[in-house]
């Protein structure tokens, strides 16, 4: 079989299954097994591929078949720019909570502290830290296994040299606030916010193969922002800012949340298809200290 062959064949496979974008997933997991890319298939459709090539393609066509997310079978997305690996243990990087990353980096100066809750891959911390200069980092999540993967990521995208350019990180097992210590000028999460009877609705490729545990929010979707915004005052500095990615219909409700702890300038930020995305609030500076440093 031809290069072209084999991608059409592996489209008509996809379609036949109910993929919904059956022709990308079929080239990028081809591209995946060749080592290619999409130049190949135009310039050089005509070539033949080998055997075990086409053997190993129609494995793992079977597997997204089953529904199973193209990521986990290619263990990586892109996500800000970078590669990120990615397993079933953690959420797969979306596009969606890119929008939480750029909003958080027009508010990061050098040197800055950052919290980021819930951090399974890693991917909002170490973009974060990626594109600025001298930050530091900690990275919480109660699931081991994810942080395995923040682990690997942050030796991929920060380790050495690098490293150094972007200041110090660290990722730590931890329940919420658990093991969190000292003050941050930023906190950052993309929480679990699905309803918990919403989650039997979802896509197979989510409800069925993504960590329920990133995925259930509770009742009523907003356990977690409840939790992490009560204790959050507890953990920023004067003027620091807690960030939030939402579900689209839950700006009102985390607003809310907000403004009852004491936050002040609280804005909605909406995703590229206009819907709310983020909603991030700044804690003010107690009376009690301004006053002690005047």
């Amino acid at each position: 079989m031809t290069y072209e062959e084999l991608y059409r064949w592996g489209s008509e496979r996809l379609t036949a299954a109910g993929i919904e974008e059956a022709a990308l997933d079929a080239r990028l997991l081809l591209e995946y097994i060749c080592g290619t890319d999409r130049n190949e298939l135009l310039a050089h459709g005509d070539r033949e591929v080998e055997n075990r090539k086409r053997t190993a393609y129609g494995e793992l066509l079977a597997e997204r078949e089953k529904r199973i997310p193209l990521q986990y079978l290619t263990g990586e997305q892109a996500f800000m720019g970078l590669e990120f690996r990615v397993n079933e243990a953690v959420l797969i990087p979306r596009q969606d909570t890119e929008i939480l990353v750029e909003e958080v980096l027009r508010h990061l100066h050098d040197g800055m502290r950052i919290l980021d809750m819930c951090t399974g891959s890693g991917c909002i911390l170490i973009s974060l830290l990626y594109y600025t200069n001298d930050c530091e980092g900690v990275g919480l999540d109660i699931s081991e296994t994810a942080l395995r993967v923040a682990e690997e990521n942050k030796e991929k995208l920060l380790g050495g040299k690098i490293q150094e350019r972007h200041g110090r990180i660290h990722f730590e097992q931890s329940n919420l606030f658990e093991k969190a210590v000292g003050l941050f000028d930023v906190i950052v999460c993309n929480p679990p916010y699905i309803r918990r009877e919403a989650l039997r609705t979802l896509m197979p490729e989510v409800g069925k193969y993504e960590p329920v545990d990133a995925l259930d929010g509770g009742e009523d979707g907003l356990f977690f922002y409840r939790e992490i915004t009560a204790r959050s005052k507890d953990f920023l500095c004067g003027g620091g800012k807690l960030f939030f990615e939402i579900g689209c219909e839950q700006a009102e409700d985390v607003c809310g949340l907000m403004k009852s702890a004491g936050f002040e300038a609280i804005n909605v930020v909406k995703d590229y298809s206009g819907l709310d995305r983020v909603v991030y609030g700044t804690r003010g500076f107690d009376l009690e200290t301004v006053i002690s440093t005047e």
